[in-house]
């Protein structure tokens, strides 16, 4: 998701998406650690990168609010 489309989004909102690509991205890694290869294996970086952005964002929104 771009930082744009994630701004848009209440706190509620942002923390459900959160746990979603999170249990995607344990998905993922459970995959690489039995062996298997992942159908799209940059998907893991972008799915990192994705809950960085909500962190980072659910973080500025915090500090603002305190």
């Amino acid at each position: 998701m771009k930082t744009k489309e994630l701004r848009k989004l209440d706190e509620k909102t942002m923390k459900a998406r959160l746990e979603e690509i999170e249990k995607e991205l344990m998905k993922l890694n459970a995959q690489v650690a039995t062996g298997t290869s992942p159908e799209n294996p940059g998907k893991i970086k972008s799915l990192r990168k994705t809950i960085a952005k909500i962190l980072t964002l659910l973080n500025e929104k915090k500090i603002k609010g305190g």
